[in-house]
């Protein structure tokens, strides 16, 4: 039985996507196997939005290429949004490379992947020396209706929580971003098969599902009529929030200009919505937000975070925010940093502005050093981390409920969950009794950016 390694680099929905892409080889007979000195295909799925991820990636199959001289058979393959962006030239830049395929030909990879391996195994069986036959594959087309391809999973045992792909692209044109061209245009799912695909997970035990689109809150908006005066996302949160067994939903991430008053009032009457938004501010300077082309002001966003915190007392906020975009000054980044002490965020992923391929802000003048992008870098992640280690000590001596995910990554000995503003939460129990419940933790502790807790039942 042949087998395959997938290793994932970026967001959420990279790894939904290549959960989509472990089923049909599943399907198709392979083993997925934890390690790629032992596997007959090896993909990676990448992102390109931040330059790190990329230079992961290439570093990752460069290094894996030394399979090759022990075990000449085996097929590599990058699949994703890297792939979309560079295609052809990725081949010049990994010689051994077989495969590149899109984000929008996810259902394509095995197909490719499985008849290049049965070609050279086929042929090495004839001849040894024919075992690299095989017919290199890049395949970045559009294809219409891609979005409802990404709907299978990965059948677990014990499985709290699982991500569910609603739509694919972005229509924004951010300066700063490769996406639109990577991803495509905005493209929606139908509800009634959204609410399929979740009545099947909660069949399985899955009790939180997590929404995923680019910008998720825009669902539909150009598909899909308002009803009684709301918008599509809406409609989906009401009638996800009506399946049995499903007892949290999250979503990400959303962006301002979709940030609507029924989506703020949902919050007020969906229970099952989570007391958390991951909402990307990407910087508190009204200059630079145009020239990112984000189409609102400071003010705006903090007008919208304070209307969530109205409809929803206990709201944890989290956000994303640039450093080091071409000509931000010191009092622009000031201005970053004071909004972020006003709106307090209960945790921020701080990036510095990294050049992507074909996008307006790689063409801007003033780039920023980067030394000085480090230096903001790190007197913001000081801000952040701050404010993140006094939310988390301000729950201690509280009962949260956590939703237990299972081992922890970082001790497996321990159990790992989330509260409903996705603080994590260690504590201890038997694992097999425990994934996949809601528990009440007595949090006893605070490392800062982790919370330590006791089951409150007795005997767990």
């Amino acid at each position: 039985m042949p087998k395959v390694y997938l290793k994932t680099y970026g967001c959420q929905m990279n790894e939904r996507d290549t959960e989509q892409v472990a089923r049909m080889f599943t399907e198709g007979g392979y083993t997925l196997t934890p390690t790629e000195k032992d596997a007959d295909a090896i993909l990676i799925n990448t992102c390109s939005v931040r330059d790190q991820a990329e230079q992961k990636a290439l570093g990752k199959m460069g290094i894996m290429g030394a399979q090759r001289q022990k075990r000449s058979h085996v097929v590599y393959g990058f699949m994703g949004c890297m792939a979309q962006s560079r295609g052809q030239e990725l081949f010049e830049r990994i010689p051994h490379l077989d495969v590149v395929v899109g984000t929008q030909k996810y259902h394509k990879v095995f197909e490719y992947v499985d008849g290049i391996l049965k070609r050279r195994l086929e042929a090495r069986m004839d001849d040894p020396a024919l075992s690299l036959i095989g017919t290199s594959v890049c395949d970045i087309a559009e294809e219409i209706d891609s979005q409802n391809t990404i709907r299978d999973h990965m059948p677990k045992a014990k499985n709290a929580s699982a991500f569910v792909s609603i739509m694919q692209g972005c229509n924004m044109r951010c300066s700063f971003c490769i996406v639109p061209d990577t991803r495509g245009k905005e493209r929606g799912r139908p509800i009634a098969d959204i609410v399929k695909e979740v009545e099947f997970l909660a069949r399985q035990g899955v009790k939180e599902v997590t929404l995923l689109g680019q910008i998720v809150n825009l669902y539909g908006r150009t598909e899909f009529p308002k009803i009684d005066g709301k918008s599509p996302f809406v409609q989906l949160l009401e009638a996800v929030h009506q399946v049995d067994g499903i007892e949290r939903i999250r979503f990400t991430s959303p962006h301002p200009i979709g940030y609507r008053d029924d989506l703020v009032a949902a919050f007020t009457y969906l229970p099952k919505l989570m007391s958390h938004i991951h909402f990307p501010m990407q910087s508190g300077s009204d200059r630079i937000l145009k020239a990112m082309r984000r189409p609102y002001k400071s003010e705006k966003f903090i007008e919208i975070c304070e209307k969530m915190k109205a409809a929803r007392p206990d709201l944890a906020i989290t956000t994303d925010i640039i450093v080091g975009f071409p000509g931000e000054t010191e009092e622009d980044f000031q201005a970053t940093i004071q909004t972020v002490e006003r709106l307090k965020f209960d945790n921020a992923f701080v990036f510095r502005y990294s050049k992507r391929k074909d996008t307006p802000a790689a063409e801007m003048e003033d780039q920023i050093p980067e030394t000085v992008k480090e230096e903001r870098n790190q007197r913001l992640l000081d801000v952040v981390n701050r404010l993140a280690i006094e939310k988390n000590a301000a729950i201690v001596g509280t009962v949260q409920s956590v939703l237990c995910e299972g081992p922890s990554k970082s001790n497996p000995s321990t159990l790992s969950g989330r509260t409903p503003q996705n603080k994590i939460v260690i504590f201890e129990g038997d694992v097999n009794r425990l994934t996949g419940e809601i528990l009440d933790i007595d949090i006893k502790d605070s490392t800062g950016f982790t919370t330590y807790g006791v089951p409150v039942l007795v005997g767990v």
